[in-house]
């Protein structure tokens, strides 16, 4: 089987060609490093939220997604994460890759251009037939949900 083809672009090239593409750190990295592509830095006091821009845009092949992940040095010096995580780009979204962080820290954190923001992991995505059953087979956990095993 062929190895997938990841295609990536600048969105703003005149603007952003600075900032470098999505890329792995290390030969063993799961996830590829995205960068912070603001035009000035951004301050986020505790409890904020930015939609913070990263200049470049994604092809991704059919039957695979890219999950956006926090990166931990950032999660566990700063508190600094990302609201919906992990977030999904779908294989047909061409537009720029945004990334939701926020400030659960409790000091200010700067972001700044050029900025490792987040990590980038490919999964592999199956589309299920879907069907509506009267009822569905019975298992041993059946309905028990949040702490239903007892663990803590």
């Amino acid at each position: 089987m062929k190895e997938p083809v990841l295609y990536i672009s600048y969105v703003r090239p005149e603007q952003d060609a600075d900032i470098p593409l999505p890329r792995y750190m290390t030969s063993h990295a799961a996830g590829m490093d995205i960068c912070a592509a603001l035009a000035e830095d951004l301050e986020m006091v505790p409890g904020d939220i930015a939609m913070i821009p990263t200049g470049f845009a994604l092809a991704i092949p059919p039957g695979f997604e890219a999950q956006i992940r926090p990166r931990s040095g950032l999660a566990a010096k700063h508190g600094i994460t990302l609201v919906n995580s992990p977030g999904t780009i779908d294989a047909d979204y061409r537009g720029e890759i945004r990334i939701l962080l926020i400030n659960l820290g409790r000091e200010n954190y700067t972001v700044r251009r050029g900025d490792r923001i987040a990590q980038m992991v490919f999964s592999r995505v199956w589309q299920m037939e879907s069907k509506c059953l009267d009822s569905l087979d019975t298992t041993r956990r059946n309905s028990g949900g949040f702490g239903h095993t007892g663990y803590r």
